[in-house]
């Protein structure tokens, strides 16, 4: 790895005052439902409310059959002309992060390990959906064990999730006897499942190692009563070997060495290492599940707001994507 994203990490394992840190930069997007026309979110929410009251939405003028009681007289005292204020009923967005911290993770080519990056992109959501009002929880799972933290509205929660994150992120190693468990993924999804209820995004972080049928069973299950947002985690290897040199890969116990100028290779490896990427996609894309994939190769934060709501000439305000200025 050839960069370094905190000055306490290496990019090989996190740290839990790297992931603290990240919530300066947990800005530019939201999981509410309300989203910018442009995000992977736009008109996915569920329909239950919390009972959290009236949201502004706009101030308009006043059009047969409004309601008489929304008149904003000041602004039609005004213009001249009558406005009415427009409110509607604000949403709750649960959030349930699902952390792949398994051995399959434990790989990188450039700017860190898969296993860090997932690191990054829980903290970031899991800051952002509290800074929004919300509840988070997570389910927090390697090869050994699933953690799970109930979600709740507080900053000890995130807490509770990002050191769970750094407990099972420390594990990892080649050589540590890690006995690779890949229908653990089919496991946390059920437990989510059961977990969510009813109204929740359910965001899977994970390199969806072990993906089968039972996988894309469980995520109709989900679709049921909640939201889905899957986040493939991979490396940029996944889309091409390097141009000249050796390249040793292994799974922990076996290893091959292989020669990126071998044109078998090159056609081969990439396609290999994409296959799973590319069945996620097509399986889930007829169910609307929103895909945002995130690499290695740089910060996270910057991808998942490209995905999930800033774009050049707008801000992040309480919690949501606004225009600047007036509409």
């Amino acid at each position: 790895m050839t960069a370094k994203h905190d000055k306490d990490s290496t990019g090989v394992y996190v740290t839990l005052p790297e992931l603290v840190r990240l919530q300066a930069q947990a800005t530019g997007f939201s999981f509410l439902p309300r989203q910018p026309v442009h995000s992977l979110l736009a008109g996915r929410h569920a329909s239950r409310l919390r009972g959290r009251g009236l949201d502004f939405e706009e101030l308009r003028q006043y059009q047969p059959g409004d309601d008489i009681r929304t008149m904003d007289w000041l602004a039609t005292r005004r213009t001249g002309h009558p406005y009415v204020r427009v409110y509607t009923e604000e949403k709750e967005r649960p959030v349930l992060l699902l952390v792949d911290q398994r051995l399959s993770m434990f790989f990188g080519s450039r700017y860190c390990m898969k296993s860090v990056t997932a690191a990054h992109a829980a903290a970031l959501a899991a800051w952002r959906v509290v800074a929004s009002g919300d509840r988070v929880g997570a389910l927090v799972f390697d090869d050994h064990e699933i953690r799970e933290i109930r979600p709740q509205r507080s900053r000890k929660t995130v807490m509770r999730i990002l050191r769970a994150i750094v407990d099972h992120n420390r594990r990892l190693g080649v050589d540590r006897g890690i006995e690779p468990r890949p229908d653990r993924l089919d496991q946390v999804m059920r437990q989510a499942a059961r977990l969510g209820g009813h109204g929740f995004l359910i965001c899977v972080i994970s390199d969806f190692s072990g993906l089968d049928d039972a996988t894309l069973h469980w995520a109709r299950r989900i679709l049921r009563h909640n939201d889905l947002l899957l986040v493939p985690i991979y490396d940029p290897l996944a889309k091409r070997l390097p141009d000249k040199g050796a390249l040793v890969v292994s799974d922990g116990n076996l290893q091959i060495r292989l020669d990126s100028q071998d044109r078998r290779w090159e056609r081969r490896f990439p396609e290999f290492l994409e296959g799973r990427l590319r069945v996620l996609k097509d399986a889930l894309e007829a169910m609307g599940v929103p895909i945002l994939p995130v690499d290695t190769s740089g910060p996270v934060a910057e991808q998942v707001r490209s995905n999930l709501g800033w774009v050049p000439g707008r801000q992040a305000h309480a919690g949501r994507v606004v225009l600047r200025g007036s509409r």
